[in-house]
């Protein structure tokens, strides 16, 4: 398989993995044949990058952070639990079930991240047609909860990190969703508006049976920064707690990796690279490097051009140095097809470098 533009899509083309719709069904089967009218309903429910099949590279696994199952099923209960809270006649309504609900889904998500070695932040907007909200809640989870395995939290404390990372952006279910997909550039007023869902989400969890006071100020704190520029409080540094200052690097790179009304998605690269301008002001640098040494910027299939002039696709990312992936050349340097496509290592071959990622030129973060 390889990962694809939907912008760069052509009619005949084949579809390499499902697609589902926001209610989880699947959509578009493996091996779909693409045509106009579908591409257009692919590019006007936001997807930026799709599977396609190509007989060149079909021997490629594409790693999932989690179960298939356990996305859908996670997906699933957070949208109908959102959905709950987001309904316009709730007001101070308990779920005492939530907590132990999510929890499950925690522990799930947990497993399958132990399952995996060398397990690498991937993509996961790919495949799914849910709404922003529900995709982004579970994304952050996820890419929290490796984070903090691999800082060495214990599971429970894991568990308290996970339930604030899913839940950190549940006072968006209380704003007009007419704010929420507004296509322009907000207002002051409303961005005014938008900027207060941090507290409405601590008053929402906060006496939530089953949710951890700690998980409810994940919600509140997650868009303070550390010289103190960020909001609704505006503290600094170690007042804002450890798991909030996760969240945060979380939470930007699935916003910037993600389709928004107003933006197209930006490469995993350039999100690393917005990071690092807010390294050690903004966000700490600690975390902010174990993150860039997780991250897998080339997704696997991803189409790369070399220094050298060759273009492939990256067919391997090793764990010891995600930014020096194994690419496979599939053109020379004067885009010709090569009969046999051969594999170059990175991690090898330090002199060369990855030029441009879909056409896009590359800027190295230190």
């Amino acid at each position: 398989m390889r990962l694809i533009p939907v912008a760069s899509l052509q009619a005949g083309m084949k579809l390499g993995k499902k697609i589902y719709n926001e209610d989880g069904i699947i959509l578009l089967s493996e091996n779909a044949v693409l045509s106009d009218a579908i591409i257009r309903r692919l590019q006007s429910h936001g997807l930026d990058f799709i599977y396609v099949a190509d007989p060149r590279t079909d021997d490629l696994v594409i790693p999932e952070m989690i179960e298939e199952e356990t996305r859908r099923r996670a997906l699933g209960e957070i949208r109908t639990n959102f959905r709950k809270w987001a309904a316009p006649n709730v007001k101070n309504v308990s779920y005492p079930y939530l907590g132990k609900t999510f929890s499950g889904l925690i522990e799930s998500i947990l497993d399958d991240l132990s399952a995996r070695d060398d397990t690498m932040i991937m993509m996961m907007n790919m495949n799914s047609m849910d709404h922003y909200l529900v995709r982004h809640s579970l994304n952050v989870c996820v890419y929290t909860l490796l984070l903090g395995q691999l800082h060495g939290y214990t599971k429970d404390e894991l568990t308290v990190l996970g339930l604030g990372a899913l839940l950190h952006d549940i006072g968006k279910t209380k704003l007009p969703l007419e704010l929420l997909t507004k296509p322009s550039r907000l207002t002051d007023e409303e961005f005014a508006l938008i900027k207060r869902h941090p507290d409405l989400g601590f008053k929402m969890l906060k006496d939530e049976p089953g949710i951890p006071l700690l998980s409810a100020h994940c919600a509140y704190q997650h868009h303070e920064k550390m010289d103190g520029s960020g909001y609704p409080r505006g503290i600094r540094g170690n007042d804002i707690h450890e798991y909030a200052r996760w969240i945060a690097i979380t939470d930007a790179y699935d916003a910037m990796t993600t389709h928004r009304v107003y933006r197209n998605a930006m490469l995993p690269h350039q999100a690393l690279e917005v990071l690092y301008t807010g390294c050690g002001h903004w966000y700490e640098k600690p975390k902010l490097e174990l993150f860039r040494d997780r991250v897998a910027i080339y997704p696997i299939g991803m189409t790369v051009r070399l220094s050298t002039g060759e273009t492939g696709v990256v067919s391997k990312i090793p764990g010891h140095m995600p930014q020096r992936p194994v690419v496979r050349v599939l053109t020379d340097p004067r885009g010709e097809d090569i009969r046999s496509p051969y594999e170059v290592d990175l991690s090898a071959q330090l002199s060369i470098v990855i030029a441009e990622v879909d056409g896009m030129e590359m800027v190295v973060c230190e």
